[in-house]
């Protein structure tokens, strides 16, 4: 999943793509408007962290571009000017959010997820696509390059989880949570188990399974 991070400051800008990037997020940056705007328009990007006060063109002219050149990439405005009536006129500029500064890391992430996962795209017949892999919410059946792939509930369940968060490194606490309800130790290998018999089900003509581990943090399936 890729987010633009817009901001002048060279030290925030790097600080936030860094922090991206720890979560599994692929993240670019841009330094003033002029140059965001060429990004977003070339680019595609699932959402895009706009600095409100920029050189050349500001935040809220760029939303104003981008949004009349027809892409409707969420927002999150990243500001210092914090009246009500900034953060006002910059919702009603379409941002889909507007975070003040100076502002706390933990509350930027989780800002990040609620838009993505507010925006991730399920079809009215509540199927979840990711490139060849789709889930059906409701009859439960799994395709894979067209291939059906026959799940137990706790595989498809744990599926249906990591795909309803693509892109998002789920820790093995959330997935204990999500899946299992806690009723397991935590300190066990249940996760490990069906993660290993669900990426062996997922592995077709030859191509890996989609889901990745990354060492220490958690499981991720990547947007294509």
């Amino acid at each position: 999943m890729k987010i633009l991070v817009v901001e002048d400051d060279q030290t925030t800008r790097e600080f936030v793509i860094k922090a991206l990037e720890q979560q599994g997020f692929v993240a670019d940056g841009a330094e003033d408007g002029k140059e965001a705007l060429i990004m977003i328009i070339s680019c595609e990007y699932q959402l895009i962290i706009l600095d409100r006060m920029l050189p050349g063109l500001n935040g809220l002219k760029v939303l104003s571009a981008m949004r009349a050149a027809g892409v409707d990439t969420p927002v999150l405005i990243l500001s210092a000017m914090d009246s009500v009536e900034q953060r006002v006129e910059g919702l009603n500029a379409g941002s889909d959010d507007y975070l003040t500064k100076p502002f706390s890391l933990a509350e930027l992430l989780a800002r990040v997820n609620i838009i993505l996962r507010r925006n991730r795209p399920i079809s009215e017949n509540n199927e979840i696509v990711i490139g060849s892999l789709s889930v059906n919410l409701l009859s439960h059946k799994v395709f894979l390059n067209n291939q059906a792939i026959t799940l137990q509930n706790k595989e498809f369940i744990l599926l249906s989880y990591l795909m309803k968060n693509a892109g998002e490194v789920i820790s093995r606490m959330r997935l204990f949570e999500a899946v299992w309800d806690y009723h397991f130790d935590p300190k066990t290998n249940v996760i490990d188990v069906h993660i290993a018999k669900l990426r062996k089900k997922l592995e077709v003509d030859g191509q890996p399974s989609p889901i990745e581990t990354v060492r220490g943090a958690g499981y991720v399936i990547r947007q294509p």
